[in-house]
This record gives structure tokens, C-alpha cells and sequence, in this order.
């Protein structure tokens, strides 16, 4: 789709601008009636089209062709030719999206400006959607643990349906990502994707950028809801929408229509809506700073997304694809993490989550140390978990125990951390150990770690559907 398509009834009009746009490099393709012009388009797409507002004996004139090839290929550029008689409809055109107009007797210096401005615009929206194509990793829920099988298991649930989602977890911890899992895996798999990131647009703007907006010098500019039409809108951190847009946003999930700022007409979308927080939208809403009304229409479907603290056996698969991410897009070196590296990894204190994971590992490619395994001494300080010359550095609260709490503190801890770390399978545990099973059932009941069908506490899941509880 790199050819330009010129639709004119006039023959000579055509053959001309054809003429002066194959000697600016450019392929053309003719048209003299609306037949014709529709047959080239349904053959294939051009990257723009150059197109006369009036066409004689034709079923369908300019403005027809244009509100048509706007809905079906809404990204290819359109620059309307006019006579001077029709400088009105060409205006009208402008609002009815069109890149541009021309007049006629047009001027050959403007009409190869205008289309080379048009054909780069035509490029970066090609490139636009081929990396949008292309965006399959950031959809891909990569693991085993049983955290992340249960949140799929959910996700799962609802990616054939229609109903709007509402995803909550710490920051960092894959919301964007649970809910491109969601538009990857429905029947809009093929339309867009929108994130709206509603704490970093401006208050003042965030109606524009939702809604579009319409003006006389530049027409349409259509905003995030039109762009996502048939696809699905993502409302990142929707605690953040100002009061005045959350009330607009709701009539639009009413009505399934809105006005673009400074228009008049309505704008009729078909979209499915997913949000995402990290607040207590019911704390939000007794404080008066999110509707009541718009919770209870974006809360249909609650799913709340693990930390990576409670999918610890995630991190050395999670780790190794952004290692191999690193290395396919920044040419970062393509390393290996030792088993060593792997397991104080398991043991580091999380709070920015997956994100933190992976600007960790980011960095230690950048900072690090030739193309060998990935080992400890590179991470260390990293986390609350560190060590010096092969000495534990103690917390100040365990240096002040005497020893026998100490040791029994510090054992208490250590096998949580590994029942955490191989997401609650015993047998791995116990291997790793270096206990027999039966061995260590009986050191968690000596620590006062008890087996138990409660819930609440710091818990493990275990093989047996039984729970690891930390009695107080």
C-alpha cells in the first residue's frame, strides 16, 4: 500500500496530477468514476487518494466516496480537489475527515506539498498499526505458579464476552497486561487496543483527548474513544479521571455517544471497556472523588491481578523473557541467570513488582559484567536481601535475639520463603533443603507453621489443597 489513488472525471485532470506525482517518485493508480474508484480500493487500500469532489455520471460523488472509505479504511488520507464553486463542500469535507482540499486550477508546488505531508502521514499510521500487530509479547502471561493460573483461569472467563472489566493490584504488578491478555484472546483481537492513561493526561485536556474535537481551521481530530471504535478502551489508573470527565464518561457508556468538543454532531461508538486501579475505589467514592454510578458500570467484572511477591516462581521465566526482550530490541547481551542468582532473586523484597523486575534486569544487562550468567554479586543491594564477601548481613532485629530465637526466627522465615519461592509444593521444598518431607511437616509444626484449612495469615498454597499458616 505505497501508490496513490486519483479519482477525477475529468481525464486530462487525472492524467495530469498523475503525471506530476510519478515525477516526484510516486506510483498512481486512475479512476474517472465511483465504480471504478471502488474497484481500486476493494483490490487493495492505497496509501492516499486524491480525490475530486464533484464526479459527472457516477452513482456515488466525492463526499460519498469519502464518508465511505472513511469508515472501511479510516486511515488512508483523502485530499478533496475542488472548483471554485465548491469551496463550501470541500469544507464540509474537511469535517467529514479529510486530510485536505485543493482548488482548482490548483498550483503544482502546493498539491506535491500537500501530498507529501499526506503520504508521510499515511506512513506513520501504517507503522502505527503494524506495531500494534507486532505487540503480541506485551499480552503473553508468562508462568506457572498457581497465582497466575487462577488469575488466567478468570481472564480467561472473560475474553469471549462483552462485559466491562475491572482489574486491581499493586502498581507494576501486569494490569496493562491482564487486559491486553483480555483483547488479544476476544473476537476484537484484530481492532485496536487504546490505553488511556487517565493520571498522566491533564485535567484540562482529558476531554479533548477522549472526545476529540472539531474547528474550522483543522476539522476532525478524533479522539481516544473514536480511535478505539470497535475495539476495546483501557482506562489506566481510572481513579485519576477528573470528577467532570467521569460524569461524561459515564453518559458515553449510557448512550454509546458523545459530542467532540467544539462540534455539534453525535458520535456513535461500539467499544468494550476495561479499567484498572490501584486505589480503593469504595474509599474513593465515601470521599467524594469518584461517582458511585461509574463504579457500579466499569465494576461488572472485578478481577484482581497478584504482586509478584505471591507468584515468586514466576520470577526466573519472567526474568529469562526480559533477558531475551532486552536482547532481540536493545541488543542487550542475551545472558543466563545462575541458579544462585535465580534463587536470591526469589528471596528480594518486590513493592514496584514485575516493572521492578524488569528495570532490574535492564539495568544489570547494561551495567553488566560480560556475556556469562547473571550471578548474585550483580544484584546485590538490590533488594532487602544482601550479602558481602559470602557473609549475611543481618537485620538490626535479628542481631539483637540471642541465638537460640535467632535460629529459630531465622529458620521459621527461611522455609516460608522457600514453600513461597516453589509456590507451595512441599516436595520441592524438601528437596532443595535437603529434607525428607515427613522431616519438614515436622520442623514447620516445631517453628509453630502449622498446615490448616483457614484463610488469613501468611500463607503458602500447597499440592495437598492444604495451606501453610504462621501461627501468632
Amino acid at each position: 500500500m505505497s501508490d496513490i489513488l486519483i479519482v477525477d472525471d475529468e481525464k486530462d485532470i487525472r492524467e495530469l496530477i498523475s503525471d506530476i506525482l510519478k515525477d516526484e517518485g510516486y506510483n498512481t493508480r486512475l479512476a474517472g468514476n465511483s465504480d471504478d474508484c471502488m474497484a481500486e480500493i476493494n483490490a487493495a487500500p492505497p496509501a492516499l487518494m486524491v480525490l475530486d469532489i464533484w464526479l459527472k455520471d457516477s452513482r456515488m460523488d466525492g463526499i460519498d466516496i469519502l464518508k465511505s472509505v472513511k469508515r472501511d479504511n479510516p486511515d488512508v488520507p483523502i485530499i478533496i480537489i475542488s472548483g471554485h464553486g465548491n469551496i463550501e463542500i470541500a469544507v464540509a469535507a474537511i469535517k467529514q475527515g479529510a486530510y485536505d482540499f485543493i482548488e482548482k486550477p490548483f498550483n503544482i508546488d502546493q498539491l506535491t506539498v500537500v501530498v507529501a505531508r499526506a503520504m508521510e502521514t499515511s506512513r506513520l499510521r501504517r507503522e502505527n498499526a503494524s506495531l500494534r500487530r507486532r505487540d503480541v509479547s506485551s499480552s503473553e502471561m508468562i508462568g506457572q505458579s498457581h497465582a497466575l493460573r487462577a488469575l488466567k483461569a478468570q481472564l480467561d472467563k472473560v475474553t469471549k464476552s462483552n462485559g466491562r472489566v475491572m482489574l486491581t493490584g499493586q502498581p507494576g504488578a501486569g494490569k496493562e497486561v491482564a487486559a491486553r491478555y483480555i483483547h488479544a484472546n476476544s473476537n476484537r483481537s484484530t481492532a485496536p487496543f487504546v490505553s488511556v492513561s487517565s493520571a498522566s493526561i491533564e485535567p484540562e485536556r482529558m476531554e479533548e483527548v477522549l472526545f476529540g474535537r472539531e474547528t474550522a481551521e483543522r476539522g476532525i481530530e478524533k479522539g481516544l474513544l473514536e480511535q478505539a471504535h470497535g475495539g476495546v478502551i483501557y482506562f489506566d489508573e481510572v481513579a485519576d479521571m477528573p470528577l467532570g470527565t467521569q460524569s461524561k464518561i459515564l453518559r458515553v457508556l449510557t448512550e454509546q455517544q458523545f459530542t467532540r468538543v467544539g462540534g455539534a454532531d453525535k458520535v456513535r461508538v461500539e467499544l468494550r471497556v476495561i479499567s484498572s486501579t490501584t486505589r480503593d475505589l469504595r474509599h474513593e467514592i465515601a470521599a467524594g472523588r469518584f461517582r458511585q454510578e461509574l463504579f457500579d458500570r466499569l465494576n461488572v467484572v472485578p478481577i484482581a491481578v497478584p504482586s509478584l511477591e505471591e507468584r515468586r516462581e514466576d520470577i526466573p521465566e519472567l526474568a529469562a523473557g526480559f533477558i531475551e526482550q532486552f536482547n532481540r530490541v536493545q541488543g542487550l547481551p542475551l545472558r543466563e541467570l545462575s541458579d544462585e542468582a535465580q534463587a536470591l532473586m526469589q528471596t528480594m523484597t518486590w513493592p514496584g513488582n514485575i516493572r521492578q523486575l524488569r528495570n532490574l534486569i535492564e539495568r544489570v544487562l547494561i551495567l553488566g559484567e560480560g556475556n556469562g550468567p547473571i550471578e548474585t554479586r550483580e544484584l546485590h543491594g538490590q533488594g532487602e536481601v544482601a550479602a558481602d564477601d559470602g557473609r549475611i548481613v543481618l537485620s538490626g532485629g535479628l542481631a539483637t535475639l540471642p541465638l537460640r530465637e535467632a535460629r529459630e526466627l531465622f529458620e521459621r522465615e527461611y522455609l516460608l520463603t522457600q514453600i513461597n519461592r516453589f509456590g507451595g509444593n512441599i516436595s520441592r521444598t524438601a528437596t532443595f533443603v535437603g529434607m525428607e518431607r515427613s522431616a519438614l511437616h515436622r520442623k514447620l509444626k516445631s517453628l509453630g507453621v502449622v498446615t490448616t484449612s483457614k484463610t488469613g495469615g501468611r500463607i503458602a498454597h500447597l499440592d495437598d489443597d492444604a495451606e501453610v499458616e504462621l501461627e501468632d
